[in-house]
């Protein structure tokens, strides 16, 4: 009975346009002199001080540039959500995954990274390589408290809604299917969102609503 329903929901969303895998041109990569002048486009935006990184999905648990100090934190005005398709990461063309972007509205919690001085712009570029292979996500400064209270202005990577890269919040039908086959250069869509979710409770911030949304796929994918 559980299949034949799963069957008649992703008839529906067939039907509706929201079959897996879907068909997306995210145009070519990012070349070095992209990177470098998106890079230095955001840097010359940077209020002065000390360079803060925010991190709200695998920059948590995988961190890609040292930091000289770590605090949890909360951003307002986005929140997290498994919105943007992965071509490279954790997908590939032919079978996309999915991965975390911050998208309008709501809060998110994570940890905020101080950057050391030295040697910044070769820290930023191994950045901008990992998390802009394509041109997916708007580098921003965002207002980011801090644990203990302070605000500083912390880099974080928004959704750009426009793109064709931009998932949006797809029925749990669709992210039942990428959860049981979406794998790219780092590992499957599913090692990820598991990875974020037991760092954050781990950290004593959980993401209640991504859990349970997470729960709400698993019975499905282990019956397929």
């Amino acid at each position: 009975m559980e299949n034949q329903i799963n069957n008649l929901v992703m008839a529906v969303h067939e039907g509706l346009g929201l079959a897996y895998p879907p068909v997306i041109d995210l145009g070519p990569k990012l070349t070095q002199e992209q990177l470098l002048a998106s890079m230095h486009a955001t840097l010359s935006r940077h209020e002065g001080g000390a360079v803060w990184l925010f991190a709200y999905g695998s920059l948590i648990w995988r961190p890609e540039c040292t930091a000289t100090e770590r605090q949890r934190a909360r951003v307002h005005g986005y929140h997290r959500g498994l919105y943007l398709w992965s071509h490279e990461h954790r997908g590939t063309p032919e079978q996309p995954g999915l991965v975390f972007g911050l998208d309008r509205g709501g809060s998110c919690s994570g940890f905020a990274y101080r950057l050391p001085d030295e040697d910044i712009e070769q820290s930023l570029l191994a950045l901008w390589q990992r998390e802009m292979p394509f041109p997916s996500y708007r580098p921003h400064w965002l207002s980011c408290r801090l644990e203990n209270g302070t605000k500083v202005q912390a880099l974080g990577f928004v959704l750009e809604r426009h793109l064709p890269s931009y998932a949006g919040n797809l029925p749990d039908s669709v992210l039942t299917q990428v959860l049981a086959s979406a794998c790219g250069r780092y590992g499957t869509t599913r090692d990820y969102v598991e990875q974020t979710i037991h760092a954050l409770r781990n950290h004593a911030m959980p993401d209640v609503s991504l859990e349970e949304r997470y729960k709400r796929c698993q019975p499905i994918f282990l019956a397929v």
